[in-house]
């Protein structure tokens, strides 16, 4: 007889800790099996060197208050996505106060956020969007400055080798962050599986996906080694295998997958790990898009903390492969193609030209074209110290559209059957630090008569859910300061943990 469990999470990413972290609060009784066809957790789009590590808080990310074309700005998304990282950092604080998390400098590090444009137009665009943001509560302290020496003191690299006829601008909040994702989620699995609260299985693929009569899902599985098959009924089902996603999703057969389609963008970085050069550099500084790049290609300088070491990576530089995953195959992009989503895609491809364009002159970049970019940001920039690595796998969303056909859209989509029993993402940026809004959204969609008795537990783990901290000044400090103490992220803030979180750290 096949096994029936509560929850089934498919991929052993940020997505489904996060789920499985917070179903396990909410739900101590319920059966938790996590499928990983990988070797290991966190391999993929969590992986440390697959993605930047940001902590997407948009205080630095100037895709998130794009500029009309009447020059008009809103912070409206901005705020947005920035509530949504401050419901990540407290359930991580929540997690680490109760010893569920250990020492929080193994996955987060205290690093500023700053941008860095130039040119007349650019300066004043980032003046403006400095002025929009400084009088939020949730972006207060920001900081700009026109002047060289100013920026220099902020991170040095910046500045020598520049010339000083060109016109630069640089905003910084010291409320920035690295997080190691990967660490993360290695660290949640664990503590779940310390608990007996559930069973993981790597080298496990998901094959295929069935709904059965009773309103189970049969979930069919592969082991990778020696290939052997076996198969679980799940009440409830969450996809959240990355790039992966989507072909599950469309075997599901539940309507609301009709109509999606995926774009998968390559991307890579230039890294280095010399420790001169790293020492100049304390910052994650992002630029401004070239015309016709996608959101996820913005150019950005960062320190990268992982493993206790710091190295800066450079980029992303973008390219093409119908890879869905990093360790995926060329097929996956022709496989998940159908018939509700083929007039989708050619639409969105037919009004994304410019972003066509881009991408081939990406892929034929030589590795000095590429060091010139770099230089933009770090004049004095030299060969030697950098090489060139890849990192994880994007797919864009294509959907239905109304009006236009079909759309390219930049960001996380959830996708939830009707009866609540299956959900799943699609989706890039920002991805990872919104996992927490995320999984809050789909307990709103799946467990609606849930939620009233979940209530009280998720607000002891995310003191501001259901509210808005930007709306409320004394709240939104109160908010920052106490998750940077417990976090780690202020000097001499270990003292301050509670005991059962010291006590976690030190094991």
């Amino acid at each position: 007889m096949t096994k029936t469990i509560d929850v089934a999470l498919i991929g052993g990413g940020i997505m489904s800790a996060t789920l499985g972290a917070l179903l396990h609060r909410l739900e101590p009784t319920w059966t938790i099996e996590v499928f990983e066809r990988l070797p290991h957790l966190g391999m993929e789009s969590s992986g440390p060197w697959n993605n930047a590590g940001t902590g997407h808080a948009a205080l630095c990310e100037l895709n998130y208050m794009p500029e009309g074309p009447d020059g008009s700005m809103s912070a409206a998304k901005a705020v947005d996505i920035n509530e949504q990282f401050q419901l990540s950092r407290q359930l991580w604080s929540s997690f680490v106060e109760d010893g569920t998390l250990p020492d929080p400098k193994g996955f987060i590090s205290p690093t500023p956020h700053m941008t860095l444009v130039w040119g007349d137009d650019n300066v004043d665009y980032l003046r403006r969007r400095w002025e929009l943001l400084k009088d939020e509560p949730l972006f207060a302290g920001i900081e700009y400055s026109e002047d060289a020496e100013v920026i220099r003191s902020w991170t040095p690299a910046l500045i020598p080798g520049r010339k000083k006829s060109q016109r630069i601008a640089a905003t910084r909040s010291t409320d920035g962050t690295d997080v190691d994702f990967g660490a993360l989620t290695r660290m949640l699995f664990a503590s779940l599986v310390k608990q007996g609260a559930a069973g993981v299985h790597t080298n496990t693929s998901v094959t295929g996906l069935k709904r059965l009569d009773d309103g189970t899902w049969r979930v069919k599985l592969r082991h990778e080694v020696g290939q052997n098959r076996g198969e679980v009924n799940a009440r409830f089902v969450f996809v959240g295998g990355g790039g992966g996603a989507l072909k599950l999703l469309q075997q599901s057969r539940i309507p609301e997958a009709k109509g999606f389609a995926g774009f998968p963008i390559t991307g890579a970085f230039l890294r280095t790990d010399n420790p001169e050069v790293v020492a100049r550099h304390n910052a994650k500084v992002y630029g401004k898009a070239s015309v016709g790049a996608p959101p996820m290609s913005v150019p950005h300088l960062d320190t990268r903390v992982v493993d206790g070491e710091a190295s800066l990576l450079f980029g992303p530089y973008a390219g093409f492969s119908p890879k869905y995953l990093k360790t995926g195959t060329y097929l996956d992009m022709f496989e998940t193609i159908k018939p509700h989503n083929l007039y989708p895609m050619i639409r969105a491809g037919l009004a994304n030209l410019d972003l066509v364009g881009y991408l081939a002159g990406e892929v034929f970049a030589t590795r000095e074209q590429r060091m010139e970019a770099l230089r933009e940001f770090m004049p004095n920039a030299k060969d030697e110290d950098w090489r060139l690595i890849t990192a994880g796998q994007r797919v864009q969303v294509m959907k239905k559209d109304p009006e236009k056909g079909g759309i390219l859209q930049f960001g996380t989509e959830v996708v939830t059957g009707a009866d609540g029993t299956i959900a799943g993402l699609l989706g890039a940026s920002p991805g990872a630090s919104t996992a927490v809004h995320v999984m809050l959204t789909i307990f709103e969609r799946c467990f609606p008569e849930r939620l009233p008795q979940w209530r009280d537990t998720i607000t002891q783990l995310i003191p501001s859910y259901g509210t808005k901290l930007n709306a409320d000044a004394e709240a939104a400090r109160e908010s920052l300061a106490r998750t940077a103490r417990t976090l780690r992220l202020v000097e001499g803030a270990s003292a301050e943990l509670e005991p059962s979180a010291a006590t976690a750290a030190t094991v």
